[in-house]
């Protein structure tokens, strides 16, 4: 049957061979995937907090061999330097026994440090003398076994109990463990403060960003508030336009102005969110804007933008000719039955960009030209925007006209968007 060409005569043909299936029929894969899973686990248990206790338990236990390494020293120089025999067994092996005594102990004395933490208060001063004279007896009492188990008690005769032994080391070195204690207690206040005050560091950072950025989110809502009061503004004027040439039955004007009110209206939408636009963008909207104004005055209003490319590129506050424009339109046009000029300039010198808008019109005839919504809103944008940097004056330069000044830092925009100095 084995060395038939014909599979179809074998009925177990399908099922998987005995050389890939385990113990009670279990594929081998499985046990395969066992070692992974065990990877898994192990990684499991060595998770960050058990190598901080590993790593917290090898910095307790190379202390205290240092410290071991300080007593042997400190023990056998003066005998060198006098010539004395120095019995080595018992100087290393007795004192290295005590500081691992010690450092078997030391996390206990770390939960004492942390539950009672001596720089909290003087009461807890109190507690940790009491526990430093407790930690000297249990100490000592822990080492007399193990030196005498290893046969090097410091005495000519060893004693013959325990107890004997205990009082004997307690009797010239209880100082010498209440001093281990305390320099535990004190090694891990010290580190305790500087932690603490790293904390504190890092908080005060956290809150110095925090404050940055609402104060960031403040200046952005109000200038965004600002700038929405100058959208409807402008709107209700030219609708107010609007409603008085369909009164007057100048219907092919009126149809002109809602469809170019509709084209400007899209394009501020399409700024909404910007408080800052390139120097083109911003005489775009401007043109559209006096196109309407235009169609309202016919051939009384005449225009003149000139602006050089090599400052087109430079940042401006949105919308913040239009204000300054309807102005001249309102108290120049307004108040004159003649034509009337609008220029727009806009120049740079000295790392400043002056935007310049001036009428010929009849002139500052009251105050209301400083104190009107648009400049003063405008005014505010700058200082929210440049602070100290930028300006806005208003003159009459003859016995007619009146000229606004712009004074603004040059900004551009990187080729990534993003505005630069």
């Amino acid at each position: 049957m084995f060395l038939t060409d014909r599979p179809e005569l074998m009925p177990n043909w399908t099922e998987a061979p005995a050389s890939v299936v385990g113990h009670c029929g279990s594929p081998l894969r499985q046990k395969l995937a066992r070692p992974r899973a065990d990877s898994r686990q192990n990684e499991a248990v060595m998770s960050p907090r058990v190598r901080q206790q590993i790593r917290l338990f090898a910095g307790i236990w190379l202390a205290w061999t240092i410290a071991g390494l300080f007593y042997i020293s400190q023990d056998s120089v003066p005998r060198l330097y006098r010539g004395d025999a120095v019995p080595w067994k018992y100087v290393f092996v007795g004192w290295m026994t005590g500081m691992y005594v010690c450092a078997a102990l030391t996390p206990a004395l770390l939960w004492l440090g942390n539950r009672w933490p001596v720089e909290r208060s003087v009461a807890y001063s109190g507690v940790h003398l009491c526990f430093s004279v407790v930690f000297s007896i249990l100490a000592t009492v822990i080492e007399v076994p193990l030196l005498l188990l290893l046969g090097v008690f410091p005495s000519a005769t060893p004693p013959p109990s325990i107890a004997a032994g205990a009082r004997v080391m307690l009797s010239f070195g209880i100082q010498g463990g209440v001093f281990r204690y305390w320099a535990v207690i004190a090694l891990q206040a010290i580190y305790r403060s500087q932690k603490n005050a790293k904390i504190r560091e890092r908080e005060a950072v956290d809150l110095r960003v925090q404050t940055s950025e609402l104060a960031q989110q403040l200046a952005t809502a109000q200038l965004s508030a600002l700038k929405m009061q100058l959208q409807p503004h402008f709107l209700f004027n030219t609708l107010g336009a609007i409603t008085v040439l369909i009164q007057q039955q100048k219907t092919s004007q009126a149809e002109a102005m809602v469809a170019r009110l509709s084209d400007l209206l899209r394009l501020t939408l399409e700024d909404v969110e910007a408080q800052e636009v390139p120097l083109w963008r911003e005489l775009e909207f401007l043109r559209l804007y006096l196109s309407i104004e235009q169609v309202r005055f016919e051939d009384r209003l005449k225009v003149r933008i000139a602006a050089a490319p090599a400052v087109s590129d430079i940042l401006v506050p949105h919308m913040v000719l239009q204000p300054i424009v309807e102005n001249a339109v309102r108290h120049g046009l307004g108040q004159s039955e003649e034509a009337v000029t609008i220029e727009v300039g806009a120049t740079s010198t000295n790392g400043s960009l002056a935007l310049v808008v001036s009428d010929d019109g009849p002139g500052l005839q009251s105050n209301s030209a400083h104190s009107g919504i648009g400049l003063t809103n405008t005014r505010t944008r700058l200082a929210r925007l440049y602070g100290d940097a930028a300006r806005l004056v208003v003159e009459q330069p003859s016995a007619r006209g009146v000229r606004v000044t712009i004074t603004l830092p040059i900004r551009t925009v990187t080729p990534e968007g993003r505005p630069c100095n």
